[in-house]
């Protein structure tokens, strides 16, 4: 099974324990923390932590259990029915925390089970694997040929045949995709862009941007551009909410409010003290750029990001980039993660300078099984369905 750049749980236990009958049932945020630490890679949204961050939503740490032990977790947001409150959809965002590389029936036939006797009615769940990927390359000679549109145009340069298999067995299974044509779903995307970091150095992770990031990373540093990181002081936070405020403005997209951050910061930094943190880029004193990075194990991600309009000659948003791509090295990262991407490669869409940028780091363009719901009361999920379609989701 090839490295996903999401959550992929260790197999040395879960690997065995779909043979036996696996048991679902609630676990404890402490228990659920050590699982998660267990592992060698996780999606933060799957850590006991972020439950504390959607507030909006209530939350529970389920494991599967194999016996007495512990060989499976997830994070469980419940999203309740408008009018209908005693129902609630169950998301589990990039998770479960299971092996995904046997059959899958064995362990979500039980997770349904509890779901539905607990009053859900579906489950939606983003499964961290991958199921093609692009290169570079690749995607920059698509973006240059006009008969080519989107990245699944492309031939494929890897293909993870896990990926193929869970999203076989989920159709199979009843489950209904939600992966919309430009990859940004009801949730999370589908499409991301990552750069692997496992058995690289610094130098190399550097000649492997393009041309325009070296020159642009040198250049912040040629302006004195300086780089600070911190762990999300009241007095950076606002900082950072200001530019960020700015760059939705700009930019044309509705911003967190700052206590959304202030909250963010908190209950990850509470679970862990490495687990987030905030970077600042300052230009003879003022903030041109600032960037937010997650980590979870050995998995690193470009979570938010800001940028001022005024001295953006000065190349802030590259020296930020930077810093988070050395940090996640020196720290034993196996991906560096900038989230996601539409699979557009049109010249004329105004997304694909999104692509641009992120390609520039010399990385990969990955495709994932994407989102998938399980309606556990049909009636009830149809009425939602059309409640989500009229708000435009």
């Amino acid at each position: 099974m090839s490295y996903n750049s999401s959550s992929e749980p260790r197999r040395t236990a879960a690997g065995t324990a779909a043979a036996g009958k696996l048991v679902v049932r609630p676990i404890s945020a402490a228990e659920h923390l050590a699982f998660v630490r267990a592992q060698r890679s996780v999606s933060f949204l799957q850590t006991p932590a972020w439950g504390r961050v959607k507030t909006e939503w209530r939350s529970e740490s389920l494991g599967w259990f194999d016996g007495r032990g512990l060989v499976g977790a997830g994070l469980v947001l419940h999203r309740p029915v408008p009018r209908l409150d005693r129902f609630t959809l169950a998301y589990l965002p990039e998770g479960p925390v299971i092996d995904w590389s046997g059959e899958i029936g064995p362990w979500l036939d039980p997770l349904a089970a509890y779901l539905k006797e607990h009053g859900a009615f579906a489950i939606r769940l983003g499964p961290p694997v991958e199921t093609d990927s692009w290169s570079a390359a690749q995607v920059k000679e698509g973006i240059a040929d006009p008969d080519i549109r989107r990245l699944t145009d492309l031939p494929r340069q890897g293909g993870d045949p896990v990926g193929a298999r869970v999203s076989s067995r989920l159709k199979e299974a009843g489950w209904l995709p939600q992966n919309p044509q430009d990859g940004f779903g009801v949730g999370h995307p589908q499409f991301k862009y990552v750069v692997p970091l496992a058995g690289r150095t610094e130098d190399e992770l550097f000649r492997g941007m393009n041309q325009l990031w070296r020159r642009n990373i040198k250049k912040a540093a040629k302006e004195g551009v300086e780089v600070t990181v911190g762990g999300g002081e009241p007095e950076d936070l606002k900082a950072f909410h200001d530019l960020y405020v700015h760059t939705a403005e700009r930019d044309h997209f509705t911003p967190r409010p700052l206590r959304y951050f202030e909250t963010m910061f908190a209950a990850l930094r509470a679970e862990d003290p490495e687990r987030i943190a905030l970077y600042l880029a300052h230009h003879q004193g003022d903030l041109v750029a600032a960037t937010v990075l997650v980590r979870v194990g050995a998995h690193a991600v470009y979570s938010y990001g800001a940028s001022a309009t005024a001295k953006r000659e000065v190349r802030g948003s590259n020296a930020c980039q930077w810093a988070m791509i050395r940090d996640a090295l020196a720290a034993g990262c196996d991906v560096y993660d900038l989230r996601g991407i539409t699979p557009t490669l049109d010249a004329d869409d105004p997304h694909v300078g999104l692509v641009q940028f992120k390609v520039g780091t010399g990385g990969r363009a990955v495709r994932y099984v994407g989102e998938w719901d399980l309606p556990l009361r049909p009636m009830v999920y149809r009425v939602f369905d059309l409640y989500m379609r009229r708000r435009g989701r």
